[in-house]
């Protein structure tokens, strides 16, 4: 435990921001499993629908540096060729 008064207070922070981070962390994580779980059921117009929620999700948590700016583009690459997937060349 700190024992210097800066240290007690910067362990106080740190168990804030982490409790901030986790809930923030959790909620991200919800929005993509109820879109995963639209997926797998085959609801692509529910999906379609429900895939701004998942956007903006992503995009908060980029900019609140949850996760970072390029794992949030990359999520929202991958996840959008579900509607839209690349024909075959032949």
């Amino acid at each position: 435990m700190p024992i210097i008064k800066s240290a007690k207070k910067a362990l106080r922070q740190s168990i804030r921001r982490r409790e901030r981070n986790l809930a923030r962390k959790a909620a991200l994580q919800k929005v993509l499993k109820t879109f995963s779980r639209l997926i797998k059921a085959k609801k692509l117009d529910e999906a379609k629908s429900y895939f701004p929620n998942v956007q903006k999700a992503l995009d908060k948590a980029a900019k609140q540096n949850i996760i970072k700016k390029n794992t949030a583009a990359r999520k929202k690459s991958r996840l959008s060729k579900v509607f839209s997937p690349i024909p075959l060349q032949t």
